[in-house]
């Protein structure tokens, strides 16, 4: 019977172009379980996202090479797979005793897995673009794979049973997701309603300019979370915590940052009060026509844009005797979670308009605060946008992201009283903070592209058009 089977070596796959090694974080097959081609067998942790490795083949799980917490170059065996070989041919009585046998084991593991369910919730790509496709909820599906997960085959055997998805509860989901994040919402960010005419959008703007909003700033998301701390060991007068590969990146980057570039500050105040009565006039029309929430940080990213095709020097990256501007307009944007600050890219986003920039920051910190990053999403930024103002700082002097040039906090928008044509009034305004690379930069021409961003901020009027 072992003439009829052979071993097939799993490596270490390249995840992308610089990518030298990643930790094994948990393998999610283990020896003598199925296993299906694309079917996510280990998870790895690199120094910038985690990530599954699929299964190249369809086989039983052999002997595992790597342990958990393990390092492991690119190339090198982590596993192997055995399969049926190629030249066995077994007549149709043979065949049919193989499969039997082959499905007892299975048999065995299913029973074994009923009690373990927690990877029930877990889904790899294949499942999810299958789930999309055919219209299934996920939740009506058996699972068979290791700790209740669903494998490609599930999706498979409940579609030949007769299995489909309605509508309805995949529209239902969001509607749902909806109510459940404003019900934790405070009472003082509940948006008014504002009427719509058959002309276009519209809405109240005196009653938009009263709506309550917290003292600590207009844009303010969410009330500040506390922080889940896994404690390593320790004594009554201390504890540990285990350094994650990701902080342990952030530390590396952040060292090499403050050391090699000398970080020049500034920082310019802006009057937005045009620009919230704008997205106060158009983001419930527009909350219903996309499904994502028009943020005040989409409207800053296509000011800075703009400013960057200006002065395309900040757009640039030092490189000791060369300086070297580059053409795509990526913006990195910080997102921060509990344990991390990552940045995905929004690629070329020049050529996207508000409405466009305001989906790419949607998806990008949904995928973040999913753990849903993939490593493209993380490469090729040129300037870094940070919006500090979500939690209520009116005041950043942030780190740059090496290798770039610069990296621009947007601040917390508070309600002031300001001196207009020697009277008082009472605006919206919020700080702009920018960080830069002095072998780059100076003042001046920082100066100048602070001065466009604030031009182009402050420009926003009821009539500006998001599409």
């Amino acid at each position: 019977m072992s003439s009829n089977k052979q071993l097939t070596d799993v490596l270490m796959p390249q995840l992308a172009e610089s990518l030298v090694s990643a930790t094994i974080g948990k393998w999610l097959k283990k020896p003598g379980d199925r296993v299906e081609q694309y079917e996510p067998i280990c998870e790895v942790i690199t120094d910038k996202v985690n990530a599954e490795i699929p299964s190249t083949l369809d086989g039983i799980m052999g002997e595992l090479l790597a342990e958990e917490g393990q390092e492991i170059s690119v190339g090198t065996v982590i596993c192997r797979i055995e399969t049926e070989s190629a030249d066995s041919a077994p007549s149709t009585a043979a065949g049919g005793h193989s499969q039997t046998a082959a499905r007892t084991p299975a048999a065995a593991s299913t029973a074994s897995a009923s009690s373990d369910q927690s990877q029930r919730s877990r889904y790899s790509p294949a499942v999810q673009t299958m789930a999309a496709e055919h219209n299934i909820d996920l939740r009506n599906v058996p699972g068979t794979g290791l700790g209740g997960r669903i494998t490609r085959k599930d999706v498979l055997n409940y579609l030949e049973n007769g299995g489909a998805g309605s509508s309805a509860p995949v529209a239902q989901a969001p509607t749902q997701q909806a109510q459940s994040v404003s019900a934790q919402q405070p009472q003082a960010q509940q948006p008014a309603v504002p009427t719509s005419s058959p002309g276009g959008i519209s809405a109240d703007l005196s009653r938009a300019a009263f709506e309550p909003v917290r003292h600590s700033g207009l844009h303010l998301t969410e009330t500040p979370r506390i922080p889940t701390i896994e404690v390593e060991g320790g004594d009554r007068s201390e504890y540990f915590i285990d350094v994650t590969p990701i902080r342990n990146t952030i530390a590396t980057r952040m060292r090499q940052s403050v050391s090699e570039i000398p970080h020049g500050w500034m920082m310019i105040e802006v009057d937005v009060t045009n620009l919230v009565q704008l997205r106060n006039k158009i983001k419930d029309e527009f909350k219903k026509k996309e499904g994502v929430n028009l943020t005040y940080l989409a409207f800053l990213l296509k000011a800075v844009v703009s400013a960057i095709k200006d002065y395309p020097i900040m757009n640039s990256v030092w490189a000791v005797d060369k300086i070297i501007v580059k053409r795509d307009i990526n913006i990195s944007l910080a997102v921060g979670t509990e344990d991390s600050v990552l940045t995905p890219v929004i690629k070329k986003a020049d050529q996207k308009n508000i409405a466009g920039l305001a989906r790419e920051i949607d998806e990008l910190a949904t995928k973040v605060r999913a753990g849903k990053l993939k490593l493209d999403d993380m490469q090729g930024g040129t300037f870094t946008v940070n919006n500090t103002g979500s939690f209520g700082s009116i005041l950043t002097q942030p780190i740059i992201n090496y290798p770039q040039a610069a990296i621009l906090t947007f601040e917390s928008i508070v309600k002031k009283p300001v001196v207009i044509n020697d009277m008082i009034a009472v605006r919206s305004m919020a700080n702009l903070c920018l960080s830069l690379d002095h072998r780059i930069l100076d003042g001046v021409i920082c100066g100048r592209f602070m001065q466009r961003v604030k031009d182009n901020m402050e420009s926003y009027s009821l009539d500006t058009q998001v599409y």
